[in-house]
């Protein structure tokens, strides 16, 4: 099989194989799977858990030894299932709770609570860390629909354009909640 037959032949049956996997996955008991917006499939576990990317299960969250990195991500999923509080929890137990990330991260759960000045805060402060990551300006624009200032949420979908163009998904997401808004 020459190199494009081979990338033709895997890429037709990848989405079967991620189905696949998922189906697998969330048949574990205890274990759910949320897609990320990084296109990768993350854990969540049971309150109390939190997931060790290290050795791939659900580990009790007192006395684990888990990366900030591992516990941002983990965060992200809580909120991206729905469960915003426990995402803000897990935090609070970042040693560095102040980079780009975590900052968007907590703006997203807070502005899911229904606390979008507050988010629009975390918004803010993780934009001065890092003006060029695209997901915290999406969130940032979609506050500010929220808000009624349809024209700040289109400055962020304009920065975007030029982060990563229009094709990317903080573009598309942005521009949908933008043009289904009622003002």
């Amino acid at each position: 099989m020459t190199n494009a037959n081979t990338r033709s032949h895997f890429s037709r049956r990848l989405p079967l194989l991620v189905l696949g996997l998922g189906l697998v996955a969330n048949s574990l008991p205890g274990l759910a799977f949320a897609i990320g917006d990084n296109d990768s499939m993350t854990p969540t576990c049971k309150k109390g858990q939190i997931y060790d990317k290290k050795t791939k299960k659900c580990v009790k969250q007192q006395g684990a030894v888990i990366s900030d990195q591992n516990r941002t991500d983990y965060a992200y999923s809580l909120a991206k299932a729905g469960r915003y509080e426990e995402a803000l929890a897990m935090l609070d137990t970042l040693k560095n709770p102040n980079t780009a990330e975590a900052l968007n991260y907590r703006g997203y759960a807070t502005r899911k609570l229904g606390r979008t000045d507050e988010g629009i805060a975390f918004y803010l402060q993780s934009v001065k860390m890092a003006p060029r990551y695209a997901k915290v300006r999406e969130y940032l624009g979609e506050a500010y629909v929220i808000k009624g200032r349809v024209d700040l949420a289109k400055e962020q979908l304009n920065t975007i354009k030029g982060i990563c163009g229009t094709g990317c998904e903080e573009y598309r997401d942005l521009n949908e909640a933008i043009t289904s808004s009622k003002i």
